[in-house]
């Protein structure tokens, strides 16, 4: 047994308080998630022949075949590889049944999953593997110039397994030969079974540990209470697997009610539309983002599949929420979660929401606003957001548990507060609040504000140090297509701004962007990128022209 994980755990007393009140939270003492969800699905439920997943070409794959596969997965890593339980396996691929597969065959093997972003360089790779001890890997072979390059820069000599995405039956090449017969390790709820990163968007990444019972209280708090599937839907979304928002949408929610999920190696809004009416998609995980870019092409695409359309990994801007409600009949489920918590823990539900909020705590979560000594708030003023629940923050041999967790709660790191009737209202992450001639103003708010302005496509707000050391509001916005940035228009999105919210939230510089905002593989806008970048409107993202404007 390889107890690095349990070794490198924070000491209990600074973990956080879990709670295990709503029924179906109680487990066994022994417990393989992998075993409990896809062994079950095809040997208990009877699930065997209905399709489990189905890829960008449509070839599917049968819950039957799914299990197959990762039973041989798990034969060739314990019987070939030398795989003992605890030892970390770096999965690192794009979505595809074969990383679904690995998922499950590490984890019934008694393996620890570390699952990477597809577009990791050599250096990040490096650090995954030095700070999980990663043992062996399994890699799409496109994928593989980056990890051999981590590989050769550290000497690092564990056991690699490649597959191609072009085979697409679970026993092709890199799996023939092993059986498909495979009995899964006698794990406990409690051991380690997957090691996610954080995005990285506030610093270095954290290793987040997360045990078996917490995968299974995942897929029965917010799927069985809020998203409410069932084994007709067909799921669908643009997060990575290695993203554990991914994770739960793509792999562990449908698999836990017998859906099938259709699964995009790149999967842009126009890739969304096309697989959407193709696979009649029924269930849709994406961004706010995406599903600004794609209301403009709604008339090229049947969407009449989608009765469930799911929002997260950023705020949700009310004019996103509203539009979509117009151009499809459906409100979007806003949902709010977190690396360390493994998933959504507070969402709206597909009914319609207080204005501003982001809903509820989904039920197994209790949410507490509180102040930098800990102390619960009341209901109205904006604070620090505060989390217990079944699920909960292990960092792995990192100090910054501590910052994490404390008094038995979970302090995400994000600015909101709750009103008299528990809603949630999201205002920034802590640390991107701005603090501007003495106002606190939320980059959110003002970013809800310029979205409703017809010539705005996607934007972001910032604090920018000006030359006296002062901060000022910067907005960096993306135009609709055939509009240009100008000093013009500059006054006229802060007259919009002036005219929606308080004139001391208006931003002092407009910033424009001739693509895109600089988004990590999690979707998330990259904020710290913005704030290094120069003062000034900018009609490109090189050539700056500063603003006249002033307030």
């Amino acid at each position: 047994m390889d107890d690095f994980c349990r070794a490198n755990l924070p000491p209990i007393e600074d973990w956080p308080k879990f709670v295990f009140d709503l029924p179906g939270l109680q487990f066994p003492h022994f417990l393989n998630c992998a075993a409990a969800l896809l062994d079950a699905a095809v040997e208990e439920r009877g699930w065997g022949t209905r399709v489990a997943i189905t890829n960008e070409a449509g070839v599917t794959w049968s819950y039957r075949e799914l299990r197959d596969a990762s039973n041989r997965i798990a034969n060739m890593l314990v019987h070939d590889a030398g795989l003992v339980a605890g030892n970390r396996v770096l999965l690192h691929g794009t979505n595809h049944p074969f990383l679904a597969a690995a998922w499950f065959g590490v984890v019934k093997a008694g393996g620890v999953v570390v699952t990477t972003m597809p577009k990791l360089r050599a250096g990040e790779l490096s650090t995954v593997i030095d700070r999980a001890r990663v043992t062996h890997a399994i890699c799409e072979a496109a994928l593989s110039t980056e990890l051999d390059a981590a590989m050769t820069r550290m000497q690092w000599r564990g056991d690699v397994r490649r597959y191609e995405t072009a085979d697409v039956h679970p026993g092709d090449g890199w799996l023939s030969g092993y059986s498909d017969e495979f009995t899964a390790a006698g794990t406990r709820a409690d051991d380690p079974c997957l090691i996610a990163f954080t995005s990285g968007t506030t610093g270095e990444p954290k290793a987040t540990v997360h045990f078996h019972r917490d995968v299974m209280a995942a897929c029965h708090c917010f799927p069985q209470h809020v998203l409410k599937p069932t084994a007709d839907d067909v799921f669908c979304g643009s997060p990575p697997l290695a993203f554990t928002f991914g994770l739960g949408a793509l792999l562990l929610f449908p698999v836990s009610v017998g859906a099938s999920v259709v699964l995009l190696p790149k999967a842009s809004p126009e890739r969304l539309l096309a697989a959407i009416a193709k696979h009649r998609v029924s269930i849709l995980f994406t961004a706010p983002a995406a599903y600004r870019a794609m209301l403009g092409h709604l008339g090229n695409h049947d969407v009449s599949s989608l009765r469930k359309c799911v929002a997260a990994g950023e705020a949700l801007p009310a004019w996103t929420r509203e539009a979509w409600h117009e151009r499809t009949g459906m409100h979007l489920i806003d949902g709010i979660g977190a690396t360390e918590m493994l998933h959504i823990f507070a969402s709206t539900g597909d009914a319609a929401s207080k204005p501003g909020a982001i809903g509820k705590a989904v039920p197994g979560y209790r949410l507490a606003i509180v102040d930098e000594q800990g102390q619960c708030l009341p209901p109205n003023q904006i604070g620090y957001l505060a989390v217990q629940g079944p699920t909960g923050c292990r960092y792995l041999n990192d100090a910054r548990q501590r910052d994490y967790v404390r008094h038995g709660w979970n302090l995400t790191g994000d600015a909101a507060y709750l009103d008299d009737e528990g809603y949630l209202f999201y205002q920034a992450r802590a640390d991107d609040m701005i603090i501007s001639s003495g106002y606190t103003v939320s980059p959110g708010e003002v970013e809800q504000a310029l979205l409703r302005h017809p010539d705005v496509a996607e934007c972001a707000v910032v604090g920018q140090i000006d030359e006296w050391g002062g901060t000022l509001i910067c907005a960096h916005v993306v135009l609709q297509p055939g509009v240009d940035g100008s000093e013009a228009l500059t006054t006229q999105l802060q007259q919009h701004v002036k005219g929606v919210i308080a004139s001391y939230k208006c931003p002092h510089q407009v910033a424009y962007h001739a693509g895109s905002l600089p988004r990590n593989e999690s979707g998330k806008l990259r904020r710290a990128a913005l704030r290094q970048q120069a003062n000034g409107t900018m009609r490109t993202p090189n050539h700056p022209v500063r603003s006249e404007q002033a307030l």
